[in-house]
């Protein structure tokens, strides 16, 4: 005998399976977590003080 199988909750779990594969998809392409964006944020910020502290006054 066959299995019987509630069309909708199939249909609702395959959904979440491919949105769960396109999310897994795309945090693969272009996902950074919040620490990384923050770390390389701070970088960027550190090298500007730095660069302009090196500046001649000129005045």
């Amino acid at each position: 005998m066959a299995e019987i199988v509630n069309l909708r909750s199939a249909k609702k779990q395959a959904a979440r399976k491919a949105a769960r594969a396109k999310g897994d998809e795309n945090a693969a392409k272009f996902g950074r977590s919040k620490a990384e964006r923050e770390l390389e944020k701070a970088r960027a910020e550190k090298a500007a003080r730095d660069h302009d502290g090196h500046r001649r006054d000129t005045g």
